[in-house]
């Protein structure tokens, strides 16, 4: 079988959220984001989006971090390596130093070992529910591995 050729091309929001709401298998699109990426086939189909905004957790929004907040595709090969590699080129290039995401527990992280990111462990999970706030989970609540890419 012939390796598909695929190009990275931006992408705007509208048409990232629309595909993460059709393939992101247990997350709603991020309300924002800094820029966005798309990844299509040689038929100009889109295969992949990644979103990257500013990191969700306080402690890690220092102004030189980003966040990829969420990566979808619909299953063509090489497509996820291929969108994390992109988006830590177009990160480097706004001046940033850093780019972290978060994956289940449950999930290898293949994709991210092999576009060169480095998992830091185990994070937090659990729900965001509390009595003074109270709130639906919407997402998993379970524990989460923390990855980065950095200059």
């Amino acid at each position: 079988m012939r390796q598909q050729k695929l190009q990275i091309l931006p992408c705007d929001y509208a048409e990232a959220k629309a595909f993460v709401e059709q393939h992101h298998r247990h997350h709603k699109p991020p309300c924002g984001h800094k820029f966005s990426l798309c990844v299509c086939d040689e038929d100009d189909k889109v295969r992949g989006v990644v979103m990257v905004g500013r990191p969700v957790a306080r402690g890690n929004d220092d102004g030189m971090t980003l966040e990829v907040t969420r990566l979808a595709s619909d299953g063509c090969d090489n497509v996820c390596s291929c969108l994390y590699g992109a988006a830590w080129r177009a990160t480097k290039c706004l001046g940033y130093a850093r780019l972290i995401t978060y994956i289940l527990d449950t999930e290898p992280g293949t994709s991210l070992k092999a576009s060169g990111w480095k998992c830091l462990g185990q994070r937090g999970g659990g729900t965001w529910d509390r009595p003074s706030r109270p709130r639906v989970d919407k997402h998993p609540t379970q524990k989460k591995l923390l990855f980065e890419v950095t200059a």
